[in-house]
């Protein structure tokens, strides 16, 4: 118990310190949350003289309370490239020309400079089909009449 009370107010910047530069040299928006709780309860504890116990039961409160803060402000951003990452995903809706025949439920179209691997029912190279839904690497397609 006495180890706890001599450590003292600046022992709060300390570990906030270290828990910022770990954050730094180990990626990945963790300690961060740490580090930032570690320093608000140094500056706490620099206005008003709290006992160590509060101490930590402030530092656990304010650790837990930033995980569904950060969540909400990570998943608060928009784009304007919302499918950046699940590129096949923006390819639904869209209509494109068979590059290969759908033979037994199986074809190939060129979209940009990719070829996709199609499923749809059979169709001959150069109609026109459109993508319905996408799992993986694989299209989706329905034929588009006219």
């Amino acid at each position: 118990m006495s180890f706890f009370e001599s450590l003292g107010l600046w022992s709060w910047f300390v570990a906030g310190g270290i828990l910022l530069i770990a954050e730094v040299l180990i990626p990945g928006v963790f300690l961060l949350w740490f580090g930032l709780a570690a320093l608000i309860v140094g500056v706490l504890t620099l206005v008003v003289d709290l006992p160590w116990q509060l101490q930590f039961v402030i530092f656990a409160a304010l650790s837990l309370a930033a995980v569904p803060l950060w969540r909400r402000l990570s998943y608060a951003s928009t784009t304007d490239q919302p499918f950046l990452n699940r590129r096949s995903e923006a390819l639904i809706g869209r209509i494109f020309t068979l590059e290969k025949p759908i033979i037994g439920g199986v074809g190939a179209v060129s979209v940009d400079d990719t070829i996709w691997r199609v499923t749809g029912a059979d169709a001959p190279a150069g109609s026109r089909i459109k993508v319905t839904r996408v799992d993986g690497v694989t299209i989706y397609v329905e034929r588009v009449e006219g």
